[in-house]
């Protein structure tokens, strides 16, 4: 997580990124200027949540003329990798998916084979995995798990909406 995350528009812009996550715990009081400038420097803008802040923190950046077009719900406190899935995070993501039926949702932290059934059953739609993927002994079987549980959940709708 970055303190100023308006700094890091126009670098990420030139350095060819498509998409620009910054933290809404970053951005309270300049939003909807970030959210201005990463679109209009080409890129896709996205919120992301901390596991101790509340969720209804980021609806009016989904709701705002100018919207986020994903909300990426942390699984672990950010900052490094290897740290354990927090599934309480995971009644962010069925309110978010409750309230917003066609919004990305991804989640980041912990995620892999034992913990992607909670995720995607909850409406995680995409997914950040670090450690499990990287540290496997067979790092595509763990991708092909991962889309494999994320799919059938959208395709079969076994949603949970809690």
């Amino acid at each position: 997580m970055v303190t100023n995350p308006l700094d890091y528009v126009e670098p990420f812009a030139k350095a060819g990124a498509s998409g620009f996550t910054f933290h809404v715990e970053a951005a309270k009081d300049n939003w909807q200027d970030l959210i201005k400038r990463i679109r209009n420097a080409g890129m896709r803008p996205a919120v992301a949540v901390k596991p101790g802040t509340s969720i209804e923190t980021v609806y009016p950046l989904v709701e705002s003329e100018e919207p986020v077009e994903m909300v990426l719900v942390m699984t672990v406190e950010p900052g490094f990798g290897g740290q354990k899935f927090m599934p309480d995070t995971m009644d962010k993501v069925c309110d978010l998916r409750r309230k917003y039926p066609t919004l990305d949702i991804e989640v980041d932290g912990g995620l892999g084979p034992s913990t992607i059934d909670q995720a995607s059953a909850a409406g995680a739609n995409c997914i950040v995995a670090g450690s499990s993927v990287f540290g496997a002994k067979d790092p595509p079987a763990v991708i092909a798990a991962l889309r494999k549980s994320v799919q059938e959940a959208q395709k079969l709708k076994l949603v949970s909406y809690m």
